[in-house]
């Protein structure tokens, strides 16, 4: 959940670990730091500070130069944010230095263990561990120094590590949380986000799990924390370094909400067959026969990309017919469920690195099961696990809170529900129906876009609130539920989801004037039932909010937006209220990228 980023060449390297870093910053952290050293250096040196990286860059001396280093962002886990507990940490003798990204399960036992062997630690982090486990080693080389510690330690991580006494080389390991190489011109990179090296090199190495691998200047070798050799193939990283730019927004959240008609757009380029009235999705590695034969459809996601799954689930089973549902990743993988040889999983994440749906993946695989990948980012370690998938190419989503990537994903459901239902039973006129539906998303998007000042307007009305009330049926609910989570998230309003037809088992006591009610109102089969939920509303003083395709008359305020096919009216009915969020959490003042408490790419349990 924090940054990692770490040089090795002939470049003043503190000025590019502060820019690196600077990249970082959207994916949440309390505190910075960085070591340095060069060939002609006696030893490390190093400087750390809680707060924002533009601290750590205050108590820079002005005279930290050097040609090697590492630094990272933290955000806490074991200990509070303090100078003390921030990375990199080193050992006694300042010869180890160490970052770590992840979790040491048995943190406690080893430093039990070596407390009573005379080691006095500085910090309360479980990172510590590490360091003093490396710097006590009697293996001749730092390769196998660090293979020792990472065979002695359980739990998660993605580490760099510097030694004063190996100052040509940075050694790094991964288990579970992102490791990333970047190939230079007589230099090398690592990072924990393809945000950090682009604006250096765009050929990148993306470590597996259990692997390993040692940077110099003019080389790198990759291997197993077995010491086995592996084979390691730069890959060209899409993505360029002025995508991860404001563009001139106050926010990375308002641009990624702009940018949506263009990545949806993208979602769907090159994919639609008009012929057959279909889609091309090449990477599924799933044929016609085999998806026949599919029985059952198990989406897993965590947070926004659970919300995504839930209405990937609706749009599957009405347009494939077969029965799909969604569940979060983090409560399957505990509860030993029953794994169907006849269920197709799919495993869903913007970063692709989730920790809880990366573990289920696993699960997954280990019991033979087939599982599909829909994420955003190409190479990432559940695309790389997934038997084959979906890209939803939303491009770089900087801000914690995801929003064009959500909608993206939505998107790349609606294909992959087209798909498996013209193989089975979607008719050629359906099939074409939502193929026009598909193709209309962007302009419409663009067109909602089009009324942010009369959503601003709304959100500054309602910003007032302690607390509010989302409600939707069926298509509907999912919209609730991720419009109430984006409020959460960056307003820090209390917010709270409900099915349209559950107010009456005990929601409804909460009603009352002070408590606000967004509801879904789709003009729908379903539009007569929902009118009756705000009739229960109003007629007990509730104010309503309603995102619908016609003014609503039980509704104090109604967001009116264009109306798509049945299917696909979920997607659009989102948009108003991401911006109904960003605006509501401006009027309160709130950092809206960097939302207390929370990271963008979440790589620990």
């Amino acid at each position: 959940m924090c940054g990692i980023v770490g040089y090795i060449g002939k470049r003043d390297v503190a000025p590019l670990l502060l820019e690196g870093l600077q990249r970082l910053e959207y994916r949440g952290y309390d505190s910075a730091g960085m070591v340095v050293t060069s060939p002609k250096s006696s030893g490390l040196k190093m400087v750390k500070a809680k707060g924002r990286v533009r601290d750590l860059e205050a108590k820079l001396p002005k005279r930290f130069t050097g040609t090697t280093g590492i630094a990272h962002t933290r955000w806490a886990t074991h200990g509070a944010p303090s100078d003390i507990n921030s990375h990199p940490h080193l050992d006694p003798e300042n010869k180890v230095a160490v970052v770590h990204n992840g979790i040491v399960d048995n943190a406690a036992e080893l430093r039990a263990k070596l407390e009573a062997d005379g080691v006095v630690f500085a910090s309360e982090t479980d990172t510590e561990v590490i360091t003093h486990l490396i710097a006590r080693s009697q293996a001749e080389t730092l390769e196998e120094k660090v293979r020792e510690a990472v065979k002695a330690i359980e739990g998660t991580y993605g580490i760099a590590v510097m030694h004063a006494d190996f100052n040509d080389r940075i050694v790094v390991a991964r288990n579970g949380s992102p490791v990333i190489l970047g190939i230079g011109e007589k230099e090398m990179l690592v990072a924990s986000d393809v945000a950090a090296l682009i604006a250096h090199t765009r050929q990148v190495v993306t470590l597996d799990d259990g692997e390993m691998a040692t940077l110099k200047a003019d080389d790198f070798r990759t291997y197993t924390t077995n010491g086995a050799s592996t084979t390691a193939t730069p890959e060209t990283v899409e993505w360029e370094a002025a995508s991860f730019d404001m563009g001139g927004h106050d926010t990375y959240m308002h641009k990624e909400i702009s940018e949506q008609p263009d990545a949806v757009d993208r979602v769907l380029r090159g994919r639609i067959d008009d012929r057959f009235s279909t889609v091309h999705l090449g990477g599924l590695n799933l044929d016609p026969r085999e998806a026949r034969t599919i029985r059952r459809i198990k989406i897993l996601g965590c947070g926004t990309s659970y919300h995504a799954g839930l209405i990937g689930a609706g749009l599957i089973e009405s347009m494939a017919r077969i029965p799909a549902d969604a569940e979060p990743a983090s409560e399957f993988r505990y509860r030993n469920p029953v794994v169907d040889p006849d269920t197709l999983y799919i495993a869903v994440s913007q970063s692709g690195e989730t920790y809880d749906v990366l573990a289920a993946v696993q699960e997954l695989k280990r019991k033979g099961a087939r599982v599909l990948g829909v994420v955003n980012v190409v190479g990432s370690a559940i695309a790389r696990e997934a038997d084959g998938g979906v890209y939803v190419h939303a491009g770089p989503e900087v801000c914690v809170v995801s929003t064009k990537c959500f909608t993206n994903t939505v998107v790349a459901f609606a294909l992959l529900a087209l798909h498996l239902g013209r193989i089975r039973d979607l008719s050629v006129t359906d099939g074409k129906r939502i193929i026009e539906g598909l193709r209309k998303l962007p302009e419409q998007i663009a067109e909602i876009l089009e009324n942010e000042d009369e959503i601003k307007k709304l959100a500054e009305e309602y910003a007032g609130a302690q607390s509010m009330m989302f409600i939707g049926r069926v298509r509907g609910y999912p919209v609730a539920l991720e419009a109430s989570l984006k409020l959460k998230e960056i307003s820090y309003i209390h917010a709270e989801a409900y099915p349209a037809s559950e107010l009456k088992h005990g929601p409804l006591a909460l009603i009352e004037p002070a408590l606000p009610t967004v509801a879904i109102v789709p003009d729908d089969d379903l539009l007569e039932k929902n009118r009756a939920a705000l009739e229960e509303i109003k007629a007990r003083s509730g104010r309503i909010l309603a995102v619908a395709h016609q003014p609503q008359e039980k509704a104090d305020h109604t967001i009116v937006v264009p109306k798509n096919e049945d299917e696909l009216d979920a997607i659009l009915m989102g948009i108003p209220l991401q911006l109904f969020a960003y605006h509501t959490a401006l009027a309160m003042g709130r950092d809206i990228d960097k939302p207390r408490n929370l990271a963008k790419s979440v790589t620990v349990e």
